[in-house]
């Protein structure tokens, strides 16, 4: 059985990692989305600071309750 510390060492558990670290920073653009357009960006505005496609940008706007 594969120790904790082996198991950090394989690709598929860093492979995963990165995965997961990614995922996360573009859970964080999205929830900024309709932060700055509050603050009265425009949507091109937006996906050129987050670094977002604007098609993303705007689901994300449509979707906000």
């Amino acid at each position: 059985m594969l120790e904790l510390n082996e198991l950090r060492q394989t690709r598929v558990y860093q492979e995963a990692r990165e995965e997961g670290i990614e995922q996360g920073k573009r859970q964080t653009k999205l929830e900024m989305v309709p932060i700055l357009l509050e603050l009265g960006l425009s949507i091109q505005e937006i996906a050129k600071r987050l670094q977002l496609d604007e098609e993303t940008v705007r689901a994300t706007v449509e979707n906000q309750p």
